[in-house]
């Protein structure tokens, strides 16, 4: 299968599972009247990986947040934390140490990186493959492997490279 069609899959794929993803936190993360109407922010952060199956990793994001006033409300799962902070709290985020982002939601590795990844490494193995089956397959009487066909190599390589990122890129585009 051709390698830009592996990464349209695989990006495909990922939107359907982050749009799932979205789906199912408007379901469980409903809030009362009371937090409504009582000046509260909310936020979800998220990873790709089930990172925050590790207490320790936990515990040092639950340690982050609370320097911008968040307070842990639930762990959706393994990827997903929701948290909660009063509005007033956002007054003193120009007093945060530096590094410290109130509003983040995403730590790690994006989905976007993964597809990215993906969309580079498949044509990169399949390039190199037919490079090294070029070179194997030349007779051996003759001489090696002519300029030529050195060059119609790397030309393959570069598109099997350019035309995955190409449609990579322009997806990743269109879904923000």
């Amino acid at each position: 299968m051709n390698p830009a069609i592996h990464a349209a899959i695989a990006a495909a794929h990922a939107a359907e599972r982050n749009q799932q993803q979205r789906e199912e936190e408007e379901r469980m993360t409903r809030y009362n009247p009371d937090e409504l109407e009582s000046d509260w922010e909310f936020k979800i952060v998220r990873s790709s990986t089930p990172m925050f199956r590790k207490p320790e990793v936990l515990r040092q994001v639950r340690e982050e947040e609370s320097l911008a006033g968040w307070t842990l409300l639930e762990k959706l799962d393994d990827s997903r934390l929701r948290f909660k902070r009063p509005a007033k709290a956002g007054k003193r985020d120009d007093q945060l140490p530096a590094g410290i982002d109130p509003y983040r939601t995403q730590i790690g590795g994006s989905d976007n990186v993964r597809v990215l990844i993906i969309a580079i490494l498949i044509p990169v193995f399949l390039a190199l493959f037919v490079f090294l089956v070029s070179l194997r397959n030349t007779p051996g009487d003759l001489e090696p492997t002519p300029v030529i066909t050195i060059f119609i190599n790397v030309v393959v390589t570069f598109l099997f490279i350019l035309v995955p990122l190409t449609i990579t890129f322009i997806f990743l585009r269109g879904r923000k």
